[in-house]
């Protein structure tokens, strides 16, 4: 991906935006700072209208949750301000997010040979968990309905989720679950449901679902996702907790917005993309459709797919328009903030895609010279 001297597009509109959000910093980080919110004299627009960027940076610098924001156009990053908190290249919590990227690494298992296609059972690579005498439901259980959050076991999520985090398995706990659907019928959020897919990942690869993300995903990609936490059993946690820097989190959007290939690099398959973004359901909380771990919306008549962590951690593909956008948030306001994330999503459905359609005339013809 490359990166323009330009990519602080905004800086020269936003002088002072981290020094009027932030506590007195070192010296140290005084400089860092200064770096980061600093543009060149000459600051040249390249697909993004300055004037309507320039407002969505005072809208981002009002939200306090609000920790980052990223925006690359045909893989050049033209505006990145740090507003407050980690800096941009230090791995974060993504939460929910981190089911986009366990999802990723379910489409290169497939192509592998790890697992054999969505239409996969996972009742035998999860036999030993498996209640006795359970819901014969539990057979019918494949790998795409973890993916989409249709296996139909009951939700760990929200009011449940405290019992399931406490459980001294969580494994068994997921599956013993009463069924609220039938497999493959309406969405049914819950992180037990990925974790159990982050399970059978494990059984299936003879490997820790974080030793095939850095060997699968993070080396080829040249990002950095450290360990995070695991279960009581030792399986990485598959539905939250992964960490990214946000210009990792950037580029790992790049990666399926260019169709898996990047760097001249095969890394995921273009099949798996299109599978991945391909809506399969629908959320009963927000209206959104939902693919294999990727949200899917319309906004100013583009499709965009989206990863979506709790608080706030969001990572927008926008094909049509060659955006990619980054937005990281505090992972655990207090107190919870529900309009938050709908914040989040008028920055960019009214501020950075109008930004993108007005800017398009400013963009370089590739072939002219």
């Amino acid at each position: 991906m490359k990166l323009s001297p330009s990519r602080q597009i905004l800086g020269a509109l936003a002088l002072g935006l981290l020094g009027a959000c932030s506590p007195s910093p070192t010296p140290d980080r005084a400089q860092a700072q200064r770096t980061e919110t600093t543009a060149p004299a000459a600051v040249q627009s390249q697909g993004l209208d300055p004037v309507a960027m320039a407002a969505v940076v005072e809208q981002a610098r009002a939200l306090p949750n609000l920790h980052a924001v990223i925006v690359a156009r045909d893989g050049e990053v033209l505006a990145e301000h740090r507003l407050r908190g980690a800096a941009l290249d230090q791995p974060v919590n993504i939460k929910s997010a981190s089911k986009t990227v366990l999802s990723a690494l379910v489409g290169i298992a497939i192509e592998r040979g790890v697992l054999t296609g969505t239409d996969q059972k996972i009742a035998p690579l999860l036999a030993s968990d498996l209640p006795a005498g359970g819901d014969p439901r539990l057979q019918e259980i494949e790998v795409g309905h973890l993916l989409s959050m249709q296996a139909g076991l009951g939700r760990t999520s929200g009011q449940y989720y405290g019992a399931w985090a406490t459980s001294p398995d969580w494994v068994r706990h997921a599956l013993a679950r009463p069924f609220d659907d039938d497999p493959g019928g309406r969405m049914i959020y819950s992180t037990g449901t990925s974790h159990l897919m982050s399970a059978a990942l494990t059984q299936a690869a003879g490997a820790s679902t974080h030793s095939l993300a850095r060997d699968w995903l993070a080396e080829p990609l040249g990002v950095t996702i450290p360990p995070w936490p695991r279960d009581p059993q030792g399986i990485y946690f598959g539905g939250n907790d992964m960490m990214m820097s946000p210009r990792d989190l950037l580029r790992f959007g790049e990666l399926y917005r260019l169709g898996g290939e990047i760097d001249g690099r095969r890394i995921i398959s273009a099949e798996w993309i299109e599978e991945s973004w391909t809506p399969r359901t629908r959320s009963p909380w927000s209206g959104h459709d939902y693919g294999y771990g990727w949200f899917t919306k319309q906004a100013a008549g583009h499709d965009v797919h989206f990863a979506w962590g709790y608080g706030g951690q969001m990572l927008f593909v926008v094909p049509s328009l060659d955006l990619t956008v980054v937005m990281i948030s505090d992972p655990s306001p207090r107190p919870r903030e529900e309009s938050h994330v709908s914040d989040l999503h008028d920055l960019l459905d009214d501020g950075i895609i109008p930004a993108a359609v007005t800017g398009q005339g400013s963009r370089p013809n590739p072939s002219a010279g």
